[in-house]
């Protein structure tokens, strides 16, 4: 395969989290196992397999590559992809996608789906993927991919496994749906994005922004622009559950050296060895 463009590669609990993030240069993530990906600013010639996709928002930093993705499928002569977008994106990216088919004289087959806030969409039996609002300067969406498991009720669990049969062709509903979050991808957003969705915290796995770092940036301008700071990640270190974090979306200001430096003498135990930064 091609190595035509950078993504780095981290591994928790089966899920390999590959992709690559800079504020206002590009921003793309994959997870293989769950065959999904975030967002669309690149496309690798690795990624072009996923065949869904979920975009947070439609800043070109993040969906400029949905019409090379598109087309390399249909070249490769896979099926059509499935890619969610914030309903309000829907009609002009469908607008988008037909200038540059005129452009490209080629077919661009695709399944958009628009999402809101609340919707949720089904991957199989056991994954569903739920889209919460976030808060940025355009409309946008952060996601939870959840684990879910059909696990016997409470009142039901010291009855014999007869009992429970006959239960079950009687009628009754003896089992119910129990929800793990499994990952959670925040997108641009300033703090509001987590602080109104508790699941983020609680997901295994959380990708989130850290734009900014530097002591002199404002944090008022930062989250006015829809966007986190590091200090943000400190005032909530008690609130992260997750068992991994991962910092990403870093402003071109800094260099990796000066990134480096800050979080750790604001955080110098990277939130027990949970943050990692994704440079």
């Amino acid at each position: 395969m091609l190595d035509n463009m950078p993504f780095r590669t981290l591994a928790h609990k089966g899920c390999t989290i590959e992709g690559y993030s800079r504020a206002a240069v590009q921003t793309y993530w994959r997870i293989p196992e769950l065959k999904l990906g975030f967002d669309l600013g690149g496309q690798p010639w690795d990624f072009m397999g996923t065949p869904t996709w979920f975009v947070t928002h439609a800043h070109l930093d993040h969906v400029a590559a949905l019409p090379v993705y598109i087309a390399r499928r249909r070249m490769m002569k896979m099926p059509p992809p499935t890619i969610y977008l914030p309903e309000h994106a829907l009609e002009t990216v469908q607008q988008l996608l037909r200038v540059i088919s005129r452009l490209d004289r080629g077919r661009l087959p695709c399944e958009l789906k628009p999402l809101a806030a609340g919707d949720e969409v089904p991957l199989s039996r056991e994954l569903v993927v739920t889209a919460h609002a976030t808060r940025h300067t355009v409309p946008s969406l952060g996601y939870i991919v959840w684990e879910r498991r059909n696990k016997l009720k409470e009142e039901y669990r010291q009855l014999s496994g007869p009992e429970i049969r006959d239960l079950r062709l009687s009628g009754r509903e003896v089992s119910e749906e129990r929800r793990l979050p499994v990952l959670a991808y925040l997108g641009d957003s300033s703090p509001e994005g987590l602080d109104n969705c508790p699941a983020m915290y609680q997901a295994q796995i959380l990708i989130a922004e850290m734009t900014f770092v530097a002591p002199g940036h404002r944090k008022e301008k930062i989250h006015k622009h829809g966007h986190m700071h590091l200090d943000d990640f400190l005032e909530r270190r008690e609130r992260f559950q997750n068992e991994r974090i991962i910092a990403s979306h870093f402003s071109t200001r800094y260099d990796d050296r000066q990134i480096r430096h800050y979080v750790k003498k604001l955080l110098p135990d990277l939130l027990d060895d949970r943050l990692h930064l994704w440079l």
